[in-house]
């Protein structure tokens, strides 16, 4: 193994993790409530996180009339033909990182991504308007009737959600499966070895419907605008475009209707509740360096809570422990899982994946027969290292079972994930034999969560009823609302997440709309 094969290798279990995200985590709650802030003016609904929950939540609450302002603390990032807005996974610079993650940085900046790590488990979150639709391969997976059921209450119904609500989403995303014209271009040599070896050991495989405008990647085999999709340089952002994350899809529909307002570098620190009933929203205004520009509260009738499930309940967590949120559910800051999610490294010095692997994702491969063990295993690209790493990735995720919690410590003020490393064990296991028989006798295989346990699909820790109805209305607390991540029992039904958090999401708004207009909200 050469020199630069070696430096690969030796760095892609550290960076995995980072390459393959879908999170939104918009909102830090590092800092305690802002003393001395200068309260404004009393919004009409405000809501922390501009991911799905939030994107979709200010769009349908527009329709039925209804003003909201966004709170997002990142920045927002524009993509078009030979853009150059986002980090090249190759070349990274100081727009990977979100500052409270780069304190030793010269040039702190509000760049995309904020590891949360504990001693036991590190999750990803994104920043920026869109939140984890910028960084997310896009997998647009909609769970089965059985394993929806395993997954999720009884309460929700499967034929509404197969009718109504995935398909409503499916339409907002325009979601597309790559055209054969892209995949047998030598750009996605990697794909089709994938396709071969999962099919040679017997496994079905299926195209994977992505949020994709898939004339882009073949513009870009054209020559018509420089690489991004047809070399995996998307795994940070597709600066060419054509991707339909929420910040050009929903957010864009919401701003046309005049009645949103997204303000951005605004950060929130602190969630309450006032004695008359109200709700305030400690929010520090900060430039993009993460200097703090204003400290100010901001006040609603209705909040919505929509800022990914680990800021979202770390906010509440922190609210509840220090009385700031008053008679919350014991439950709050349980229930959280990691959708079972794991990485691997494909080396294999006797196959080829090509030096450009064309991206983000073509193929997966399901095994859903089994409710206890079923699981998703996918083929993703390695972004351009400027020499052939004979290397891509696979990732799997799955129906897990283990459950982790976040807790209140009182003495550092902070609030912390406890997880078991070996929680989500049993499903990791079906999805190392797949993974291991999909790669074949003379691959080399780096289980990055082995080495650095990570999830890029956080679930849970505010869930339906447990701590919300639902609709995501938390109990005991009117006007108080979960749409996000947060509300989800710690897997979505062996599929990526975000079909299923917009659907869930989509399926609570049109009830919030219906029962909450002129008494909640």
């Amino acid at each position: 193994m050469d020199k630069n094969r070696r430096h690969f290798l030796k760095g892609a279990a550290a960076s995995a993790a980072t390459a393959m995200l879908g999170t939104a985590c918009t909102g830090s709650s590092s800092h305690p409530d802002a003393g001395g802030a200068n309260p404004t003016a009393e919004h009409r609904v405000l809501i922390i996180g501009s991911g799905f929950g939030g994107g979709i939540s200010a769009l349908r609450l527009a329709q039925a009339g209804i003003s909201s302002t966004i709170l997002e603390r990142g920045r927002r990032w524009e993509a078009y033909p030979n853009a150059e807005t986002f980090p090249h996974a190759g070349k990274p610079d100081k727009r990977v990182l979100w500052y409270t993650a780069a304190k030793n940085s010269a040039t702190p900046y509000a760049g995309l991504l904020e590891p949360v790590a504990s001693s036991t488990m590190t999750v990803m979150c994104a920043c920026g308007v869109g939140g984890g639709s910028l960084v997310y391969q896009g997998m647009t997976l909609q769970p089965p009737e059985a394993l929806f059921k395993k997954c999720f209450p009884a309460g929700i119904d499967y034929a509404e959600m197969d009718q109504v609500f995935y398909p409503r989403v499916a339409s907002m995303l325009h979601v597309a499966t790559a055209p054969d014209e892209l995949v047998n271009s030598p750009s996605y040599l990697a794909s089709r070895v994938f396709k071969r070896n999962a099919e040679r050991v017997g496994y079905t495989v299926d195209k994977i419907p992505m949020p994709i405008d898939w004339s882009y990647a073949l513009r870009e085999l054209n020559g018509e605008m420089n690489p991004s999709y047809t070399n995996g340089d998307c795994a940070l952002g597709v600066n060419n475009g054509g991707k339909y994350s929420v910040d050009v899809t929903y957010i864009a529909a919401a701003e046309a209707t005049g009645l949103v307002t997204v303000e951005t570098l605004h950060n929130v620190t602190g969630v309450a509740r006032t004695a008359n009933g109200l709700w305030q929203v400690f929010v520090d205004v900060t430039d993009e360096t993460g200097k703090i520009l204003e400290s100010k509260v901001m006040t609603t009738k209705a909040l919505i809570m929509a800022a990914g499930s680990v800021n979202t309940t770390k906010l509440l967590v922190r609210a509840a422990a220090q009385g700031k949120i008053p008679n919350m559910p014991a439950a709050l800051g349980t229930g959280w899982g990691t959708n079972a999610d794991r990485i691997y490294i494909w080396n294999d010095k006797e196959d080829d994946f090509g030096a450009a692997q064309g991206g983000p994702v073509i193929y997966g491969s399901k095994e859903w027969g089994n409710p206890d063990l079923a699981n998703t295993v996918i083929q993703a690209s390695v972004p351009p290292m400027g020499f052939d790493t004979h290397s891509t990735m696979l990732v799997g995720f799955g129906i897990s079972a283990a459950r982790g919690s976040w807790n209140y410590d009182s003495i550092t003020q902070e609030v912390h994930l406890d997880w078991k490393r070996e929680g989500d064990s049993v499903i990791q296991k079906r999805i190392s034999e797949r993974v291991q028989a999909i790669a074949g006798p003379t691959s080399k295989l780096i289980d990055t969560n082995a080495i650095l346990p990570s999830t890029w699909h956080p679930l849970g820790g505010a869930c339906m009823e447990t701590v919300c109805d639902l609709e995501g209305r938390v109990h005991n607390q009117p006007g108080l609302y979960v749409l996000d991540g947060a509300l989800i029992p710690g897997a979505t039904a062996a599929c990526n997440p975000s079909m299923t958090i917009a659907a869930i999401v989509e399926r609570a708004l049109d009830r919030i709309v219906k029962n909450d207009l002129g008494t909640l909200i």
